[in-house]
């Protein structure tokens, strides 16, 4: 590999930069070489209110460091809005090479007490905020026949969690979207994956610790800061991952994990087909030793981190 910042010469655009994990990457990409378009509205961990302050705290670190960087203020919960993002950054810097989609907010409730309005917030963020960035970047990194998006998902997607099924089903989603932008765009060499982050910022701040264990719980996951998933999203935008696509990793303190995506795990056949009676007395049991709990992030990921 040759010697040098990872990413010099290349221009990157990460959604929520304003701080937290989309700050700590943007700080590390432009440590890399990178120039870099800060994306935040400034609003609440809710999605309320809006303010330029946090992105331009993050632009002012980077100036600060020797490096160069930009500003938008527009929402990733619009097309029109998120086409004008990566204007921003092709106005700024000429070009655009990298696309982090960490933007998004949390209306975490239980599903049956779940609202519409908070169902549809989490949703047009994460998942419809992901779709919006990348078709409009899609056009640049089309003409230019190069770029790498990075995106961020979720264990509460991938595995499971107690009221979060408006975030979770955005989250799963985004690792579809993932996979269906690295198989439409390879032709053109453009490379698509996801990162599901462990760290403790105001995304997890709400975790309750109110009994003994919840606050063991809570004092681990402290130990997992926002900048422990920025190496990885550098790594992932590089030249040094140009063979890398469409895969899930997840960043957990100093553990970088491969995560699965479905594949069929048993099956049964009956060549004379199938009742509804058949299924219960033949297929059902002979693949129950196969079915998957009904666990949470928490259960596959019992163990402190390392």
């Amino acid at each position: 590999m040759a010697d040098g910042p990872m990413l010099a010469g290349k221009v990157a655009l990460v959604t929520g930069a304003g701080g937290g994990i989309g700050r700590e990457i943007a700080l590390a990409m432009a440590l890399e070489g990178a120039r870099v378009l800060i994306n935040d509205i400034g609003v609440s961990l809710a999605g309320e209110g809006g303010s330029a302050t946090p992105a331009e705290q993050t632009r002012q670190i980077i100036v600060q460091r020797g490096g160069e960087a930009a500003i938008s203020t527009d929402s990733v919960a619009d097309w029109a809005s998120a086409r004008r993002i990566v204007a921003a950054a092709m106005d700024a810097f000429g070009r655009l090479d990298i696309v982090v989609n960490n933007a998004g907010i949390l209306r975490d409730t239980i599903f049956h007490r779940m609202s519409p309005e908070d169902w549809l917030a989490v949703i047009n963020v994460h998942l419809n905020g992901s779709f919006y960035v990348s078709r409009a970047a899609a056009e640049p990194f089309r003409a230019q026949e190069s770029g790498a998006f990075v995106h961020m998902t979720s264990t509460s997607g991938l595995i499971g969690n107690f009221g979060q099924a408006n975030y979770a089903a955005a989250k799963l989603g985004i690792t579809a979207l993932s996979k269906s932008i690295a198989l439409d765009m390879k032709r053109f060499n453009v490379r698509s994956n996801c990162i599901a982050p462990f760290a403790w910022s105001r995304m997890t701040s709400s975790i309750p610790a109110e009994t003994e264990a919840q606050k063991a719980r809570v004092a681990k996951l402290a130990q997992m800061t926002p900048d422990k998933n920025a190496p990885l999203a550098v790594f992932l935008a590089s030249d040094a991952a140009a063979g890398v696509s469409g895969q899930i990793f997840a960043a957990r303190h100093n553990e970088i994990l491969l995560m699965s995506q479905s594949r069929p795990l048993r099956s049964v056949q009956r060549m004379e087909g199938w009742t509804p009676a058949l299924i219960a007395a033949h297929a059902a049991p002979a693949l129950k030793s196969g079915f998957l709990p009904l666990d949470r992030s928490e259960d596959v990921f019992p163990y402190d981190p390392v």
